[in-house]
């Protein structure tokens, strides 16, 4: 891991990931954190024990690598104030914002910058994000393992060697925990209906979600083949995967993950171009 990190933005997820790496065992002295107040940076600092800035410039002037978590809709003006700090610089940039592909930012910070764009999404708060990364061509291996070890600690990562499947990431993790809070709520008022209290029906379904992923993430079996097992022929599970399978489910996620996708592409469209 490089020895200085700086964080441009201060925000819920800047602020998991500076805690994963503190508890991984990077020193809080060797991590920054930027914000337009002090007000806005009093609260992490006390938290974390980091450094904090109000300049960005500054906090950036010995950084190795520098993580851009902003607003898409103020990055272009954050990157043209950081751009002759970091071409004199040189740090490898991250950036976590939604939307803007490398290209682009890299033309904001001035050119032929060392740059890796990161799908991360909101479980990563909690430590178990997952999280979809690409480098461009001027990134070297040894960055590619100092990206990797920076998101693991909050999460797992998988890199992706062109571009345009990051948007396919963000129909498959950055927007999927919405999902499964849908599936939740649906779940929720079903059993209620079915004479559960809704705090027991809630309490049920979120323990189920967390077991069924958990036996997934730790089986060598596939998703269908887990599935399979838990079916006993005319059984309960049968009946009521028979039932979403002729609701046709399968089309429906299909659908939305497209839907999701393109809509990736259209932001990303809009934001380059604002």
């Amino acid at each position: 891991m490089a020895s200085k990190i700086t964080f441009i933005g201060a925000g819920n997820m800047a602020s998991a990931i500076i805690g994963g790496l503190i508890d991984s065992g990077v020193a809080p002295t060797d991590l920054t954190a930027t914000a337009p107040k002090n007000s806005e940076l009093a609260p992490v600092k006390e938290r974390l024990g980091i450094n904090t800035h109000t300049d960005n410039n500054a906090a950036i002037s010995s950084a190795d690598v520098v993580v851009l978590a902003v607003k898409p809709q103020i990055m272009r003006a954050v990157c043209e104030d950081l751009r002759d700090t970091v071409q004199q610089q040189r740090p490898l940039v991250i950036s976590i914002a939604a939307g803007l592909d490398a290209a682009t930012i890299d033309q904001w910070l001035g050119g032929n910058n060392a740059l890796v764009r990161c799908m991360p999404n909101t479980p990563s708060l909690v430590g178990y994000g997952a999280s979809g990364l690409y480098a461009n061509a001027a990134v070297s291996d040894t960055q590619r393992d100092i990206a990797t070890q920076l998101m693991e600690a909050v999460g797992i990562v998988e890199w992706v060697e062109e571009e345009s499947l990051l948007d396919a990431v963000t129909a498959v993790s950055g927007s999927a925990p919405a999902y499964f809070f849908l599936m939740f709520e649906a779940m929720e008022e079903a059993a209620v209906k079915l004479g559960l209290p809704a705090d027991t029906a809630r309490r049920l379904a979120i323990q189920t979600a967390l077991g069924a992923a958990t036996m997934a993430q730790r089986s060598d079996k596939d998703p269908a083949t887990l599935k399979q097992n838990v079916m006993s022929p005319g059984g309960t599970t049968e009946r009521a995967i028979q039932h979403m399978e002729e609701a046709q489910l399968r089309t429906i996620i299909d659908d939305a993950m497209k839907a999701c996708a393109k809509r990736a592409q259209e932001m990303a469209h809009e934001l380059s171009n604002s």
